[in-house]
């Protein structure tokens, strides 16, 4: 066989293993939660938390995305990120249930349970470096920025290689839900959780600067980014800018906290598989649009609808002695006048701060509309379309040329 046609063969295998491999991704995800719910519900723990359901989809999501990038772009490092956190998620839950439930029903684990909790020792820090620091690192091609960012790299490789090192010989392996004991058999003995090692700390503290690195590393790739990437990293930094809501969860009312955490958990792998497959790639800009606009005026809405109930109701106070749910009824009344009006403005607002270029364009097109119904000299004229389109453009040449009209009379004359 010659080297071309050892090439083409090669060629012709990695797709297919591309593709078998993303199948088994998802197969192995649906079949790894499954099992966790099934064994949580053997053992009563399964608690109907709207937070785990967005959870169990967002992870889902990690899990299709990141199949669906190995079969279209499998040299591409990001999707083998995602898939490997998604089926982290699937499989390693499902394994500390299943040694729970060994324990809890007949008090000796056999060799799946002892695997199952063995690896809930260890795989929550692998998760949180593979999705939090080497996903926006390598982002969108797959590699690093540029070659200063390699000790960084191998920095976090090697911090999240102690950890699981140390995860993995610890000398009982104990259950997340159910606390169960079992003696690790290549555990070293009177060696603690990593958690409660004094080295933990140390840990803490470089998985902080491996943090604040990614962060860095993003904005450095999006300032020296052009074109088609440009419109990659916006995608990914409109996923990244819902994480700071995670800070205030715990204010929130149960169902809107979870529709939050939802909307958080499912951003990122619903941006990253738009910016490297590139489908609808420039569309994020009328996203994010769309976004401060509703935004800001949901936000307004609730200030203006929790003003009203709060005014009108002391107004009753005041006058009845009592509260009236008339306050409510008017309060929602002013709510859906004030909708269409408000939203024009926020637009307008939005447009004239963020999308500057765009609001100018079409102001200057409105104003030549309006002149144009009232200009009559050609040549005005003319040179006032050639300024518009200098302006809105912005071409490096503009020339205009207008047909005179005794050329029109000898066309007409020849038909």
């Amino acid at each position: 066989m010659s080297a071309t046609a050892g090439r083409r063969a090669g060629d012709q295998g990695s797709p297919f293993f591309a593709r078998m491999v993303a199948w088994l991704v998802v197969l192995i995800y649906i079949a790894g939660t499954g099992a966790n719910i099934l064994l949580k519900s053997r053992l009563r723990l399964q608690e109907s938390h709207p937070e785990d359901v967005f959870l169990l989809v967002g992870f889902g999501a990690f899990a299709i995305v990141g199949a669906l990038l190995i079969a279209k772009r499998p040299t591409n490092l990001v999707g083998w990120i995602m898939a490997a956190s998604g089926l982290m998620v699937g499989l390693f839950p499902a394994g500390d249930s299943y040694a729970a439930y060994v324990m809890t029903t007949s008090g000796h684990p056999d060799a799946l349970a002892v695997i199952g909790a063995w690896a809930q020792g260890w795989y929550w820090l692998l998760l949180l470096v593979l999705v939090l620091v080497y996903l926006p690192l390598l982002f969108p091609d797959g590699r690093l920025p540029s070659r200063r960012w390699l000790p960084f790299a191998l920095l976090m490789g090697i911090v999240t290689l102690s950890v699981v090192v140390l995860g993995a010989l610890t000398d009982t392996l104990t259950g997340q839900d159910v606390d169960y004991r079992i003696e690790n058999p290549i555990g070293i003995e009177g060696l603690a959780p990593v958690e409660s090692l004094p080295v933990f700390d140390l840990i803490g503290i470089l998985l902080g600067i491996g943090l604040v690195g990614a962060v860095v590393a993003v904005v450095v790739r999006f300032r020296r980014a052009r074109g088609i990437e440009r419109q990659q990293m916006k995608w990914f930094l409109y996923a990244a800018a819902l994480i700071p809501s995670f800070l205030v969860l715990e204010q929130l009312p149960g169902i809107i906290d979870s529709v939050v955490l939802g909307l958080v958990v499912l951003a990122q792998p619903i941006a990253i598989g738009v910016a490297v497959l590139r489908y609808r790639l420039y569309d994020i800009d009328v996203v994010i649009n769309r976004t401060l606009v509703y935004g800001s005026l949901t936000a307004s809405l609730v200030l203006i609808y929790l003003g009203c109930v709060v005014s009108l109701q002391y107004v009753f106070q005041a006058f009845t002695g009592g509260e009236s749910q008339l306050a409510v009824v008017v309060s929602t009344l002013a709510i859906a006048a004030l909708f269409n009006p408000l939203r024009r403005r926020i637009q307008r607002f939005i447009d004239r701060r963020f999308y500057r270029r765009k609001y100018d364009a079409r102001k200057t097109l409105e104003a030549f509309g309006s002149r144009l119904r009232e200009e009559t000299d050609l040549d005005a004229l003319s040179g006032h379309l050639v300024g518009v389109v200098r302006e809105t453009m912005q071409p490096a040449h503009v020339s205009l040329w207008v047909r005179a009209p005794e050329y029109e009379a000898r066309e007409e004359a020849r038909a």
